[in-house]
């Protein structure tokens, strides 16, 4: 293609093409080298132990209503893009209601649904996975804020709860992806005792609910005042 005018508009031309396609090159390893879950990169973290509540007289029962995720992660099962990616195989926000539910349910807590429950629970998920470690070491991290609503007087109040593991690292891919999980699970435990177990529960559904309120006594039942 001919190019007319001055010789300093054919070089800022020539310039912008040169620049647009080195530009495209750079990006086009980035896009390839991305990496994609596969069955030999995909761990499954597990809630482990089920964790025994702190003891509640009287004993309310909890309805977990969901879990949000708000940590801004574009890619929440993406635990590391290092050596070809590590991701979870479920979502996080399942894996952090599937393990306070076991441990709610095992000590008769957990209600049967939303209707019958004296407490519903709302998890809004801050972090999931691995926090910044040093060296070999990785540091696993789970934070999330619990808001506990009385359904009937409609008053709530926010509870946190974070969790972590350090763990050392290792050479071979397998026993870092090992490792990793062991790290994540290990910190998902430490993070529902901190809930389950902390004080701010406690102090929580004390504020919000005192317990089954007793019912007026029928009228045919009620004790009639000596002398009559």
């Amino acid at each position: 293609m001919a190019l007319r005018g001055s010789p300093s508009l054919t070089i800022l031309f020539l310039c912008a093409v040169a620049t647009s396609g080195w530009m495209w090159t750079a990006a086009s390893p980035a896009r390839a080298d991305e990496p994609k879950p596969k069955a030999d990169n995909t761990i499954s973290v597990q809630p482990g132990e089920r964790v025994t509540p702190q003891k509640f007289s009287p004993a309310p029962k909890f309805w977990i209503t969901d879990v949000t995720d708000r940590s801004g992660n574009a890619q929440p099962m993406l635990v590391t893009r290092e050596r070809g990616g590590i991701f979870l195989d479920k979502q996080p926000t399942a894996t952090v209601k599937e393990a306070l539910e076991q441990s709610l349910k095992a000590a008769n807590l957990l209600a049967p649904d939303a209707g019958s429950a004296d407490l519903v629970l709302r998890v809004y998920l801050f972090h999931f996975g691995l926090a910044s470690g040093s060296g070999l070491d990785l540091f696993g991290k789970v934070e999330f804020t619990t808001v506990i609503k009385n359904p009937k007087t409609g008053e709530s109040q926010e509870v946190k709860a974070a969790g972590t593991s350090i763990g050392k690292g290792a050479v071979r891919k397998k026993n870092i992806q090992k490792n990793v999980q062991e790290n994540i699970e290990e910190a998902l435990h430490d993070a529902t005792c901190n809930l389950l177990r902390g004080t701010l529960l406690k102090e929580g559904v004390a504020a919000l609910w005192k317990g089954t309120e007793v019912a007026p006594p029928a009228k045919g039942d009620e004790t009639k005042p000596a002398g009559m």
